[in-house]
């Protein structure tokens, strides 16, 4: 499997058999100046219809667009949607996302979307086993560098990799990669946008990519 992060909560996973998923495609503009997305799929999951994640229609090659709490296999990926909250608040402040989980070749992934608290003891269950999770770490519309921490407790993964945080191409009110990386051992700071998994490590990794647009 080959993760690619195009920017913000978007990557590119393409299967070993060259099946491409896009997740949450953004829109540029509005304090998001990531290069626009011009890269085709199979597929594309939507975690929810924030302009930052919901730009399905940029992405090339008639892709199968995945949103809610579905359960699919499309060209050989399964693919669950769990519904949880954009907030702390049950929903009441910004309304509801989706996290997926998806299987791909011998990899279980999980993509958290804009999740906004701690997992209930469903939903652990619901999304356990983790081998590389995608997950918010800059706060404000999200869960913080502390919670995200939390949330990689809960789940046990053998891979985060960190998204939906502050650089220099998102002029929203989040904190940077470094507030969540802080005290934490087994840290690879990748100088590219692009990396294979081929195994998984014996002990939880942070991979930090450098966004392709």
């Amino acid at each position: 499997m080959k993760i690619k992060w195009l920017g913000h909560s978007s990557f590119l996973l393409t299967s070993e058999k060259g099946t491409k998923i896009i997740t949450d495609p953004y829109t540029t503009g509005g304090g998001l100046s990531y290069g626009e997305i011009k890269e085709s799929a199979d597929i594309v999951t939507v975690s929810h219809e924030h302009g930052d994640h919901n730009n399905a229609a940029a992405v090339g090659g008639k892709p199968v667009v995945v949103k809610g709490a579905v359960s699919q296999d499309i060209k050989g990926i399964k693919i669950k949607g769990f519904p949880v909250f954009h907030d702390e608040s049950k929903g009441k402040e910004r309304g509801t996302v989706t996290l997926f989980t998806f299987a791909i070749d011998k990899f279980r992934v999980c993509h958290l979307g804009d999740l906004g608290h701690l997992l209930s003891e469903q939903e652990i269950r619901d999304i356990v086993p983790v081998d590389v999770l995608f997950i918010p770490v800059g706060g404000f519309y999200t869960i913080d560098a502390a919670n995200a921490t939390k949330v990689c407790d809960q789940l046990k993964p053998k891979v985060v990799i960190p998204m939906h945080f502050k650089t220099p191409k998102l002029a929203y009110p989040l904190a940077g990669v470094d507030e969540f990386l802080k005290g934490k051992k087994s840290v690879k700071k990748e100088t590219g946008n692009e990396i294979e998994v081929k195994a998984l490590p014996a002990a939880t990794e942070i991979w930090v990519l450098q966004p392709a647009l």
